[in-house]
């Protein structure tokens, strides 16, 4: 069972799709398949349920994507740690919130970038609920999520405490028209119970991918989002600014890596960074 196959057996596991997986991988469709009808050979099982519109992973495809996560994680450590034993080089891939990416992330990327500049730092984003699974994957290092993870294969990281406020056009702070991110977002989430909780039933929720596309919504009149006060106040005159009450507001956030990553020099360092931030913050 080759490495490069178990990439090419997640990347159809992930989209559904050969063709889609093809792309994926920058290549011919045909070498997908190829891949997959050996690794079926292989094992002596069907590994995906053939449909008119795509693939679904059979039971035991559910299997070996579990231990396909692992063996790729193993490899790309490896490659790391050879790559971090040379003056502290080598990567790291970290997982943020889109809110936490523009306002928190700059200052410790910088300081981190000052200590590791030949660590290479690739970041993504994408909703708390989807990088928890990303890290329990190894497909993150690490990710800043919007609450602490209840789950021993986790180490949670305190690394600020976010206010939330209630972010509109003038006027329309009581639009029962919520503007979020997909679920799996922490924000969402309170947004949508502190809804519940005024009362104000039913709301519509419109679901965007990125934060200009809420704000640009928002102050075009469209609906009401949940902001950290820190974006808020950078947002310009034209939004209305409303507090929430302080369990709604509050949101404490972490950064989180799976117990079973190994903690390189630059890894270390990053939750040094983060544990100081917050550290920075309380006092």
């Amino acid at each position: 069972m080759e490495i490069s196959s178990l990439k090419v057996f997640i990347a159809v596991a992930e989209t559904g799709g050969v063709s889609t997986a093809a792309q994926r991988l920058n290549c011919v469709q045909s070498n997908v398949t190829a891949r997959i009808k050996k690794l079926e050979e292989e094992l002596n099982v069907p590994l995906f349920v053939r449909k008119s519109r795509g693939m679904d992973l059979s039971n035991q495809g559910r299997v070996l994507l579990d231990h396909a996560y692992r063996l790729i994680d193993m490899e790309r450590q490896a490659v790391r740690d050879v790559s971090a034993s040379l003056e502290d080089g080598g990567s790291i891939s970290l997982g943020s919130m889109e809110t936490a990416m523009a306002v928190r992330l700059p200052h410790l990327l910088k300081d981190f970038h000052m200590r590791h500049p030949k660590t290479e730092l690739s970041v993504r984003t994408g909703t708390t609920d989807e990088m928890i699974a990303q890290v329990l994957n190894h497909q993150l290092d690490c990710a800043i999520v919007g609450s602490f993870v209840e789950n021993e294969a986790v180490l949670n990281y305190p690394f600020f405490t976010e206010k939330l406020v209630l972010v509109s056009a003038p006027g329309n702070e009581k639009s029962n028209t919520l503007l979020v991110y997909r679920k799996g977002c922490a924000y969402r989430a309170r947004a949508e119970e502190w809804l519940r909780r005024c009362g104000r039933l039913p709301f519509t929720i419109m679901e965007f991918g990125t934060q200009e596309g809420i704000i640009g919504c928002v102050s075009a009149g469209l609906g009401i989002t949940l902001l950290p006060m820190e974006v808020a106040k950078s947002l310009g005159s034209d939004l209305q600014i409303t507090d929430l009450p302080d369990d709604i507001a509050k949101v404490d956030t972490y950064l989180i890596c799976n117990q079973t990553t190994i903690q390189t020099k630059p890894m270390k360092t990053l939750m040094a960074l983060a544990e100081n931030y917050h550290k920075l913050k309380a006092a």
